[in-house]
């Protein structure tokens, strides 16, 4: 559909079409994060150094020198590594901030994303010290690092309110036709944009809601029989094209349960 671009937007989907917004974090908040990330790892490794005894690398230089190693490796890789995968994408910092590392699809990460992550967090975070990281950040707009880039994580803000919209209703002058109307299988794609399309039709420009209305309009008809009556606006005949289909969802959903609670045991 030539009107993908107008909707084009990166964000969480229901089954039935309901926008989810997943806020990214902005860049302060990511950098602020970060700062309380380094400030616990330094206190973590400043209280490995005071519990060794001084003096066992003193008289094992090689020694010292693994001691070193070690604990470094633990700091850039290790400790990340392990918070990111046992609390789901949440640090020290991000849970103080409320932030969540989420993948692409806003799913939890897992092992694989916090190792690329922090294994590419060596380079752009310590041994750039930030900078890289910070020049990345600045050239997408949800502040993404290359190691998010790479993992394909990004980063959001864990403590905001969920806002789902208003699903449209179904047109009382459009009521007996929908009903029995026969709706075929409509593709996701299709029914997002013919949501979001009904949800900002009002700030769009005429010509741009006429275009796109137009398109969309088609689009959904050519998957439903009969025709709307003469007359109807397609803006009406859409919302209660996706009403009736999330009715239909419905019960076909609740048959389901219905006959699951019937065959299946209880408990």
């Amino acid at each position: 559909m030539t009107t993908r671009g107008i909707f084009e937007a990166e964000r969480f989907v229901t089954g039935e079409a309901v926008e989810v917004e997943l806020p990214p974090a902005g860049l302060p908040l990511r950098v602020a994060s970060g700062l309380l990330d380094l400030l616990v790892i330094a206190l973590l490794v400043l209280g490995v150094l005071l519990l060794v005894p001084l003096e066992v690398f003193l008289a094992d230089a090689a020694l010292g020198q693994a001691f070193v190693i070690a604990v470094m490796v633990l700091a850039m890789a290790g400790i990340p590594i392990a918070l990111e995968t046992f609390t789901h994408g949440r640090t020290v910092g991000k849970l103080v901030l409320g932030l969540r590392t989420v993948r692409d699809d806003t799913g939890p990460i897992g092992l694989r994303h916090a190792t690329i992550r922090a294994l590419v967090g060596t380079v752009e975070l310590w041994l750039t010290l930030g900078s890289l990281a910070l020049i990345v950040a600045m050239t997408n707009e949800k502040a993404r690092r290359l190691g998010d880039l790479l993992a394909g994580t990004y980063v959001i803000r864990d403590r905001v309110r969920l806002r789902m919209t208003e699903p449209p209703q179904v047109s009382p002058r459009l009521a007996d036709w929908v009903v029995g109307a026969d709706i075929g299988v409509l593709p996701d794609a299709l029914v997002v944009a013919t949501r979001q399309f009904l949800g900002r039709a009002a700030s769009l420009s005429p010509q741009a809601r006429a275009q796109v209305g137009a398109e969309l309009y088609a689009a959904l008809l050519a998957r439903v029989a009969p025709a709307p009556p003469h007359g109807a606006h397609p803006e009406e005949v859409m919302a209660s094209l996706l009403a009736e289909r999330r009715r239909r969802d419905e019960e076909r959903l609740a048959r389901a349960d219905a006959l699951r609670d019937r065959i299946l045991p209880p408990g």
